[in-house]
């Protein structure tokens, strides 16, 4: 990503090591504004009813039809927690309640965090939202491993279903790589 434009002065940019620093930044190259590019945060609900998990099946690139938890980019002014209930609402029209932080998962080669609440199901009035095509409830017998869209989603999944067998959550950490994602489409052992 680049900054060619200050967004104080709107004068053109440089990459520069401001003093101070250590990394090459996008510095105005009039006003000296350092302008600093960081993470997105993701955030969103693994959302639970009785024994049943709800996916949507995603109507926007990237990775259009294939099913994810419901989760997208924080805005400004709004909590982790808000954000999360903000998504769950707009992509599966979906209530809910009693969130609890569960996976923080780094993916540094597109300089993303993902924020996942394990949360509860307010009622069964849910349906697609906007950036949805479809929105279920799944058995973990009918988990569609094969059509998950992302490796931090088949991840965070794995995790809780291991963790319910077990009837023990705690909250799950790691990094996901680009070399995970050939693992979509394999069905995890002893799930």
């Amino acid at each position: 990503m680049h900054v060619k434009y200050c967004t104080q002065c709107g004068s053109k940019t440089a990459q520069l090591i401001p003093e101070g620093d250590q990394k090459l930044r996008h510095v105005c190259t009039q006003c000296e504004t350092v302008h600093y590019l960081n993470p997105k945060i993701i955030t969103g609900c693994l959302v639970e009813h009785e024994d049943k998990i709800l996916l949507c099946r995603r109507a926007i690139e990237p990775q259009s039809g294939k099913w994810t938890l419901p989760a997208g980019f924080m805005e400004n002014n709004e909590t982790c927690i808000q954000g999360a209930i903000r998504e769950t609402r707009e992509e599966a029209n979906a209530e809910v309640r009693e969130l609890q932080l569960y996976s923080v998962y780094d993916i540094p080669h597109i300089s993303q965090v993902y924020m996942i609440y394990r949360a509860r199901l307010n009622s069964l009035n849910f349906s697609p939202g906007i950036e949805s095509t479809d929105v279920q409830l799944f058995e973990k017998a009918d988990i569609p491993w094969q059509q998950l869209a992302f490796s931090v989603i088949r991840e965070t999944l794995i995790s809780y279903y291991k963790d319910r067998q077990s009837e023990q959550y705690r909250l799950h950490t790691g990094v996901i790589t680009p070399e995970m994602k050939s693992l979509l489409k394999v069905r995890p052992e002893g799930i």
